[in-house]
C-alpha cells in the first residue's frame, strides 16, 4: 500500500512527539476559570436568510473571552417531543459556519444545530485579541510571542465550550444529549470542545488538525495548513535556538494533548494519505483518547471528501 507516514501497525500505537507542558491541566483549569467568569449574555435573532417550513433559523451571538461577541448559526425543530440532543459543528481552517440549507438534515430528525463562526477567520465573529507579534497570516502561531494565555486558539477552545454551554443552556435542549462535528481545524475543534466539556456526549472529528505540531515539522510538512509554523521560525527563530520553548508552548493548544481528556465517545475518520493533516497526527488524537471510540480508516484518501463516512457520522450523531 502507498504510505505517506509511517506503516499502519506503527500508527495504531503513536500517541505523539509534541510535548505535554507540565502545567497543561492547571492552564486549562485557569482557562475555564475564566470562561465560568464570563457571562455569554445570548440573544437569539431570528434570520431573515431562510425561512423553512419545519424549523426554526436563528442569529445567534454570544460573548468570550476576552469580550468578544462570537457569532453561530442555530437551527432548532419547530415542532416534536422537547427537550431535544442537539449538534455543534465546526468549520475548517479560514472558513465558516457555511450555509443554513445544510443543517436541516439534523432538524428533521429532531436535532437542534449550532454553527460556530471561529473569531478572526471567515465569518462574523469579532476578533479583539490584542497581542504581540505576526497577524499577517496563521491563526495557532498567534499569541506564541506573547504570554501562553495569549494564544488565539486558546481564545477559539473556549468558545467551543461556551457554545455548548449556552446551547445546553436552552429549553428545549436536552443538555444531556449534545455531540460535536466537524473536519479539519473543525474536527480538532470538536476535540476540543468534547475535551473542555465534559457533558459532551458524543463527539466526531474527520482527520483532525492541530495536532501533534512537532510530528509535522519533522515530516517537512510545515505547509499549506501548517505554514505559519514555517514562517514563524524564519522571521521569529531563524536559527531554532527557542525550538524547545516554541513546541512547549503550543502544546497547549494541541489537540493530541486535550484529547486525553475526552469522556464522549468519539468516532473519527482518518485518511492515510493526508499530505495536510498527516495520519500520525490523527492517530496521535486518536490513540490518546481513553473513552469509548472507533476509527474509520481511509487507506487511498488525503485531505478531501471520505465517502460512506458523512452518513456514518449522521447515524451516530442519531443516537444521541
Amino acid at each position: 500500500m502507498p504510505a505517506v507516514d509511517k506503516p499502519l501497525h506503527e500508527l495504531r500505537q503513536y500517541r505523539g512527539i509534541s510535548p505535554l507542558p507540565d502545567d497543561f491541566d492547571a492552564y486549562w483549569q485557569t482557562a475555564l476559570a475564566e470562561l465560568e467568569a464570563t457571562d455569554p449574555a445570548p440573544v437569539l435573532e431570528r434570520t431573515k436568510t431562510i425561512h423553512p417550513r419545519n424549523a426554526e433559523a436563528f442569529d445567534l451571538w454570544f460573548t468570550g473571552v476576552g469580550g468578544a461577541r462570537i457569532y453561530a448559526k442555530y437551527v432548532r425543530p419547530k415542532n416534536g417531543p422537547k427537550p431535544h440532543p442537539a449538534v455543534l459543528q465546526f468549520h475548517g481552517y479560514s472558513g465558516n459556519s457555511g450555509d443554513w440549507q445544510d443543517k436541516l438534515s439534523f432538524v428533521s430528525e429532531g436535532l437542534a444545530i449550532a454553527a460556530l463562526d471561529c473569531r478572526g477567520q471567515g465569518g462574523r465573529s469579532e476578533d479583539n485579541a490584542p497581542i504581540k507579534g505576526n497577524t499577517h497570516h496563521g491563526h495557532f502561531i498567534r499569541g506564541l510571542d506573547d504570554a501562553p494565555e495569549k494564544l488565539l486558539f486558546r481564545s477559539i477552545f473556549l468558545d467551543t465550550a461556551q457554545l455548548a454551554r449556552v446551547v445546553m443552556g436552552f429549553d428545549e435542549v436536552d443538555a444531556a444529549r449534545v455531540g460535536t462535528t466537524g473536519g479539519s481545524q473543525g474536527g480538532a475543534l470538536s476535540i476540543a470542545c468534547a475535551a473542555l466539556v465534559p457533558e459532551i456526549k458524543r463527539c466526531v472529528s474527520v482527520y483532525p488538525f492541530l495536532s501533534d505540531y512537532k510530528r509535522v515539522w519533522e515530516m517537512d510538512l510545515a505547509k499549506d495548513a501548517y505554514a505559519e509554523l514555517k514562517t514563524f521560525f524564519r522571521h521569529f527563530d531563524p536559527r531554532h535556538e527557542r525550538e524547545d520553548e516554541i513546541f512547549s508552548r503550543l502544546g497547549y493548544i494541541d489537540v493530541k494533548n486535550l484529547a486525553l481528556r475526552i469522556k464522549a465517545e468519539t468516532l473519527l475518520g482518518i485518511s492515510l494519505m493526508d499530505t495536510i493533516c498527516p495520519p500520525s497526527t490523527q492517530f496521535a488524537v486518536f490513540n490518546n483518547i481513553s473513552a469509548k471510540k472507533d476509527a474509520v480508516i481511509y487507506p487511498d484518501f488525503g485531505h478531501e471528501g471520505l465517502p460512506g463516512f458523512s452518513d456514518r457520522a449522521f447515524d451516530f450523531l442519531l443516537g444521541l
